[in-house]
């Protein structure tokens, strides 16, 4: 295979991986759980839940996306001074993360046996406050998971970074889109909790998979 055609594969596959990475990482409650208490509560209808979705996973890669880029200009500053550490810190964090995943996947306690009642609560904020108090929520708290996938790409350019934030802010917002509409439409929140439990264990999983490509791709 011709370098071009390698590099070209590797990017692809990075993109590939990150978009599921990044669906896979909405599918945690923290991703999904506020949208329908917050909706349920303001008796918003499923537009106006998913607009608010839609901010909120688009501030979230945002602030993600800033973090990114200073992490990729550190990392290249880096790389000056012991050449060829680039690719092998950002394979280091990828196993580290996608060990944690496993790890906590594995240790976590059982669920109960029944799943929590979702009561529908007295409006007491305004639909604004409401509104931008969840989208706040989420840019305050950048994907620490991926990260990773930008120092992945800190050497191919401004294209290429910018194309990966445009695959996560896809995958994150389609993500959380799909989990909340399915919690709204009546699915069993018990359910849903235990398909987070599992994508612990796969996220670890395509981590470390990830990691696996960017080595491969250094021999």
């Amino acid at each position: 295979m011709a370098p071009s055609d390698l590099q070209t594969s590797l990017l692809v596959s990075l993109l590939v991986g990150g978009f599921v990475t990044a669906f896979l990482h909405a599918a945690l409650p923290t991703h999904w759980l506020p949208f329908v208490l917050v909706g349920r509560a303001q008796r918003w209808n499923l537009g106006t839940t998913l607009a608010s979705v839609t901010a909120a996973g688009l501030a979230h890669i945002a602030v993600t996306a800033v973090v990114g880029g200073l992490i990729v200009m550190a990392g290249l500053a880096l790389d000056q001074w012991v050449t060829g550490l680039l690719p092998w810190l950002s394979a280091g964090l990828l196993f580290v993360l996608g060990l944690f995943y496993l790890a906590r996947a594995t240790v976590r306690k059982p669920l109960p046996a029944q799943g929590p009642e979702l009561e529908t609560p007295e409006q007491t904020v305004s639909q604004a406050a409401a509104f931008w108090g969840l989208v706040a929520v989420m840019a305050a708290s950048p994907g620490e998971v991926l990260l990773p996938l930008y120092l992945s790409s800190a050497e191919e350019g401004l294209m290429v970074l910018g194309l990966l934030t445009l695959v996560l802010a896809v995958g994150t917002v389609l993500g959380m889109a799909v989990f909340t509409t399915l919690a709204r439409a009546g699915a069993s929140i018990l359910r849903l909790e235990r398909w987070a439990r599992y994508e612990g264990a796969i996220l670890g999983l395509a981590l470390i998979g990830l990691g696996l490509l960017v080595v491969l791709h250094q021999h």
